[in-house]
């Protein structure tokens, strides 16, 4: 797989084909993320949706040991209300580019994927673990709450009663636990990880880029909205799907049993 690489300070970003990979790259911290950390992430964000041949990115942290182990302390530690407040909202900023990215983002989880390294993780559409991951919000040890969408998003993906029982613990999940609660998709061997990841991706891209948008939109923007509205918004998407050439050519390859070629229009 040809791949190009373009290198910031604090990430890497690797072109694998139509997939980017997305790397923190601070292994002497354990990827722990810095202010100037999720600069580098937002703008790498931004440049991945502005560039029409890259469909799909896959979110990971450099070395074996470490996903995101967490915020760099040392910066939080000086913070006061306002520029604490400051800081979570920025932070939940940049998640949220994760998760409002109308491309698939799917993390490979390789080792711990703490605090906002979970948070992180719990942005992207879909997750993918190594057997030797590690996750949770311990924040609540140092009298602090997860401060970058954690206690929204969590009880979304493994409930309420769980949610508040591994916040308010601050115990640490392994990865099959991990799984078994809904936490991420699937375990994967290390070796294997980032390669099952991009093979996922590369799997998704294969169908109607124009649907794979509409279907981010339809499960994703609405999950705060009551389930009628929710419907509503489906059956728009859905509507306006039909007036693609995507569709017909979706449809017409189906019933020709061939491959269809998508065109994005």
């Amino acid at each position: 797989m040809s791949a190009s690489t373009l290198a910031f300070r604090n990430i890497l970003v690797e072109k694998r084909g139509a997939v980017t990979v997305l790397s923190v790259n601070r292994p002497e911290k354990l990827n722990a993320i810095d202010r100037a950390t999720l600069v580098e992430i937002s703008e790498a964000l931004h440049a991945f949706a502005a560039d029409p041949a890259q469909g799909a990115l896959v979110l990971t942290g450099a070395g074996p040991k470490a996903f995101v182990a967490g915020a760099d302390i040392s910066e939080l530690a000086p913070l006061g209300p306002s520029s604490a407040e400051d800081t979570s909202r920025f932070g939940q900023g940049v998640v949220d580019q994760l998760e409002r990215s109308t491309k698939p983002v799917i993390a490979a989880i390789n080792g711990f994927a703490l605090g906002g390294g979970c948070e992180l993780a719990l942005g992207c559409h879909i997750r993918l673990a190594s057997e030797n991951a590690v996750m949770g919000l311990p924040e609540v040890k140092l009298g602090i709450i997860p401060g970058y969408g954690g206690t929204q998003r969590l009880p979304r993906l493994v409930g309420q009663g769980r949610a508040l029982e591994l916040i308010l613990s601050a115990r640490n999940v392994k990865a099959d636990e991990a799984e078994r609660i809904g936490l991420v998709n699937r375990v994967v061997p290390q070796d294997q990880l980032l390669d099952e990841a991009v093979k996922l991706a590369e799997t998704i891209l294969r169908n109607g880029p124009i649907a794979i948008e509409a279907a981010i939109e339809s499960v994703v923007r609405v999950m705060s909205l009551p389930l009628g509205e929710g419907l509503r918004f489906e059956s728009g998407r859905f509507g306006m799907r039909a007036a693609t050439a995507d569709m017909h050519e979706g449809m017409s390859a189906f019933l020709e049993k061939r491959p269809a070629k998508f065109e994005r229009r």
